[in-house]
């Protein structure tokens, strides 16, 4: 059979041939007939194929004109002997396979043929006697026929006579049913039984219908006056609210089966209904709820047009009851009880929900409690960061002069406690709304977690920012607002600068680290957000963002400090005429004030900032004036007898100063008392040399300056350690003043020593405790 495409079907393999070989010699079938269906063996395919014009004597063994002789002629001329022992051995083992499949063919046969034997056997067997039972049983159905139309025949008359009665009896019964219909009305009014009391009259309107103005006229008014009672108490029973749901909607069915216009009740019950609400929607008890699914269903059964009504009324119910919760989250309530009602208006909407599916109440709670969530969340920052900002903002609207030592103590320790105490107390409480196993939360739990990191890297950057307002400092922010308007920089008390310097430093190095370790332990996962501007908290950018505020309070103290000193070294230095000063009799007033503020820095410094002030009292450097003033210059100063000399001299250290060895004077700032009272002491000094080459100085001028700063020398070694800065710098001041002189000779170190002790044993007078 060929193929659909029009080409040959393949040729047979040689089991199959076989096979087929086999059976027809087994059967004695036509040779004809199976060298016939063989035509797409080999041998057949070579005779007609177009390339080969004679068939091989090889290749026709198979075939009905196969000659031996030929075969083995041309076998012997075109083989070799090691060729035709192979072909014998191959010729052997195909004789060996042929016989044993034929003889497993004969076997498989005749297990079939005995099978078949012994079947036909038992049919014969089972057939013989069934045609005489058969024509028993017909003969019987006949029997049974014929006595059957003669007891029809003989019972026909009483039948009809039978069905005539029972029909008379039926009619009798009904009529009978018409005339009790009043009492029984009345009966049922009596035992509340009103379904039964619809159902009876329902059953005689029909006939009230066709014979009420006739025979039953006094049953029908009658009935109809009883059922006028029933419709009243069952209106009744409709408007009552003591009556149950159940026993209202079968009051309205009932009126439906008397044909009682319902309309105009299904606004009433509705406006009823709405005001239940309205009563329940503060409550979230269970039977409420049960109560409320119940009356949805019960109006769903009476009034099925009502179906859009009563979504719009469940669907007020649960956001009044939402709106509620987010009225409480301005409260600050905590999270397990928001959770509790979150949890209870969930259950809520899915009660309802098998009710009115198409409110779609529960998509619209998950909508709704994620909203609530994420604002308890941004709540409970805000909540926090005022928390911090309280004891800050105390010191902001307190005076540097009113701000005592445990004040400031007690307002730091309290800051810190409040960072970093109250990131753990938030996480804890977070850590409710992920913990719980509520079906809601848990389809909220990887956007709860994005939330939390979220949160926490926007609180750490809005508290940098409300830093930077309390600082006074220049900074905005981003879509948000603060009720702390930007301050004036002189009304900002310096002491709070150098505590937010102090906060951002432990904020950075204590609590990141702590929040860090937590949210990893405890809010890992998340990914419900696009990660396309990077994950929600970033430690690394936060803690730079600290380290560089930090950096920027400490700077701004020491500016604010410098600003204030320079102010007074202004006033000191523009006041008087320097050109015309009088001899020097003491050491300046303004000294007296300046290392008053510097007393100030020291304490705000010591009670803020970590590490030891070394404190050199005036006792320890008095004797030893002369020697701090022993040094070539002054003693070059001494030997000097003109002014010719002496600016010679100016000369000479001028160039003894290019090649002295430069001095490191400005270091970088770190958070230690040492540091920060050492660099407001060198930028207030370096101001200080400023001024003084702003003026021009006589004689007794600058002898006022090389007297004021020889007694600041030997009064700033109890502030600072690096006394060689120190030294180099009020060097530089008398340089400056020496620069500006007319006549700059220099007093004496007797007269110096003089004043100085002078002006030392004065303090010790007004300071008697002093050592």
């Amino acid at each position: 059979m060929a193929t659909a495409s029009g080409a040959p079907p393949p040729a047979m393999d040689e089991k199959a041939r076989r096979t087929r070989d086999l059976l027809a010699s087994f059967y004695n079938t036509d040779p004809s007939a199976a060298a016939g269906a063989g035509a797409a063996s080999p041998a057949s395919l070579a005779r007609h194929s177009p390339t080969a014009a004679v068939a091989s004597p090889l290749d026709s063994i198979n075939s009905t004109s196969f000659d031996p002789e030929t075969y083995l002629n041309v076998l012997v001329q075109q083989s070799n002997l090691e060729g035709l022992l192979q072909r014998h051995v191959k010729m052997a083992a195909e004789i060996k396979n042929l016989d044993t499949d034929l003889q497993m063919l004969v076997y498989e046969n005749y297990n079939k043929f005995i099978s078949a034997t012994d079947t036909i056997k038992r049919m014969k067997t089972n057939i013989v006697g069934m045609e005489a039972n058969m024509e028993q049983l017909l003969s019987k159905i006949t029997s049974v026929q014929s006595k059957s139309d003669t007891v029809n025949t003989s019972l026909f008359d009483k039948r009809e006579n039978i069905e005539k009665l029972h029909r008379t009896r039926n009619l009798l019964r009904k009529v009978q049913f018409i005339y009790d219909l009043p009492s029984r009305l009345n009966k049922c009014i009596k035992t509340e039984a009103y379904a039964d009391a619809v159902r009876f009259f329902t059953g005689a309107k029909p006939i009230f219908e066709a014979y009420g103005d006739t025979s039953f006229q006094d049953c029908k008014k009658a009935s109809e006056e009883a059922m006028d009672l029933v419709i009243q108490h069952l209106q009744a029973k409709l408007y009552s609210d003591s009556e149950p749901i159940e026993a209202r909607a079968e009051a309205v069915v009932l009126l439906k089966q008397l044909k009682f216009p319902v309309d105009n009740l299904k606004s009433n019950l509705l406006e009823k209904l709405e005001d239940c609400l309205l009563n329940l929607q503060n409550e979230s008890t269970q039977a409420s709820i049960s109560d409320i699914s119940k009356t949805f269903r019960a109006y769903l059964i009476i009034f099925p047009d009502s179906e859009k009504r009563l979504i719009e009324l469940a669907q007020t119910l649960f956001s009044n009851r939402y709106e509620t919760v987010r009225e409480n989250l301005k409260k600050r309530i905590s999270s397990t009880d928001l959770l509790a009602m979150l949890r209870s208006l969930w259950e809520d909407a899915t009660a309802i929900d098998e009710v009115i599916p198409e409110a779609a109440l529960p998509a619209f709670s998950l909508e709704t409690t994620r909203d609530i969530i994420r604002q308890h969340i941004a709540t409970a920052f805000l909540h926090l960061q005022s928390e911090i900002s309280d004891p800050l903002v105390r010191t902001h609207s307190t005076s540097n002069e009113k701000l005592e030592e445990l004040q400031l103590q007690n307002a730091m320790d309290t800051s810190k406690i409040r960072v970093s105490q109250g990131c753990i107390d938030l996480l804890q409480e977070f850590y409710h709304l992920i913990d719980g196993n509520t079906e809601v939360l848990l389809k909220l739990r990887d956007l709860i977690i994005d939330w939390v990191q979220e949160g926490f890297q926007e609180f750490f950057q809005k508290l940098d920012w409300h830093f930077h307002v309390l600082s006074g400092r220049s900074k905005s922010f981003p879509q948000e607002s603060s009720a702390l308007d930007s301050v004036q920089i002189d009304k900002v008390p310096t002491v709070l600068v150098l505590m937010l310097a102090q906060l951002c430093v432990y904020i950075e190095q204590t609590t990141i680290p702590k929040v860090t370790e937590e949210l990893a332990s405890s809010f890992s996962g998340g990914g419900a957000r696009s990660y396309e501007y990077g994950p929600p908290f970033v430690p690394g950018e936060i803690c730079r963002l600290y380290r560089s505020s930090g950096e920027k309070f400490l700077h701004h103290y020491i500016n604010m400090k410098t600003q204030k000193i320079s102010k007074l070294l202004n006033k000191r230095f523009t006041t008087p005429v320097w050109i015309k000063h009088k001899e020097p009799r003491e050491v300046n007033m303004f000294v007296d004030l300046l290392l008053l503020e510097f007393n100030g820095v020291v304490s705000e410094v010591k009670q803020i900032l970590p590490g030891l002030i070394r404190r050199h009292r005036h006792s320890d450097s008095t004797g030893s004036t002369t020697s701090s003033r022993s040094n070539p210059m002054r003693e070059d100063m001494l030997n000097r007898s003109n002014t010719n000399r002496t600016r010679s001299q100016f000369l000479e250290n001028h160039l003894a100063k290019l090649f002295e060895q430069k001095m490191e004077i400005f270091t970088k700032v770190e958070y230690t008392q040492e540091s920060v009272i050492s660099t407001v002491l060198k930028l207030c000094l370096k101001s200080l040399q400023e001024f003084v080459r702003l003026q021009t100085f006589n004689r007794s001028g600058f002898q006022q300056i090389q007297l004021d700063m020889e007694f600041l020398k030997s009064s700033l070694k109890e502030f600072v350690d690096d006394e060689a800065a120190i030294s180099f710098l009020l060097k530089e001041v008398n340089n400056a003043a020496h620069e500006r002189c007319l006549d700059p000779i220099p007093l004496e170190p007797p007269i110096l020593d003089k004043l100085i002790n002078a002006k030392l044993a004065k303090i010790k007078e007004q300071n008697p405790n002093m050592q």
